[in-house]
């Protein structure tokens, strides 16, 4: 947890029964439209990592982009999108990953990483660690090392979190929610 994790928690607005009854949305829009919130997020994540020497952000698409090419350029280190398959123009790898309705897939450049580059993986949440773990998993493949992954929320409750570590890697979240919050 960051120091601003309780303020920035604040800042973020659940949305009951939204995109389906008995979910709970978690809306990082109130947290962007708040020059302060963002600033503290974007610092939350500054003052973890500036002295890691990370050589890039692998930020997810489309949410961790939005947190990761900041950080990027305060950290003074490069920003690779890992998007979704058939979004990127050159020679990608991929990795297929499960959902719980069905299977989706990730891609990076090829060219992304350069062997032992050290890189944090950055999205908005993780809920149940699937696009995480395949971001990590196309990162190894290409012979970057993953540093840590790093998000806004963690919803502790769906186990993706653990499932991340249990992977080998360790996890940051500035903030949780469990599904009674």
């Amino acid at each position: 947890m960051s120091i601003y994790g309780d303020y920035i928690k604040s800042v973020i607005r659940t949305v009951p029964d939204w995109p389906q009854p008995g979910v709970n949305f978690r809306d990082i829009t109130p947290l962007l439209q708040n020059s302060a919130a963002f600033r503290k997020l974007i610092d939350s994540f500054v003052h973890r990592y500036q002295e890691m020497n990370l050589d890039a952000i692998a930020a997810i698409d489309a949410r961790g982009f939005i947190i990761g090419a900041p950080l990027a350029y305060e950290l003074n280190c490069s920003f690779v999108p890992v998007r979704k398959k058939g979004k990127l123009p050159f020679r990608t790898i991929s990795e297929t990953y499960t959902l719980e309705y069905g299977q989706a897939e990730v891609e990076l450049h090829s060219d992304a990483f350069r062997e032992n580059d050290r890189i944090l993986i950055m999205d908005d949440l993780i809920a149940t660690g699937g696009t995480m773990l395949a971001a990590a998993k196309l990162i190894s493949r290409s012979g970057g090392r993953v540093v840590e992954t790093a998000t806004i929320i963690d919803l502790p409750d769906l186990g993706g979190a653990q499932k991340i570590r249990d992977a080998g890697f360790g996890v940051f979240s500035v903030c949780s929610f469990t599904e009674d919050e």
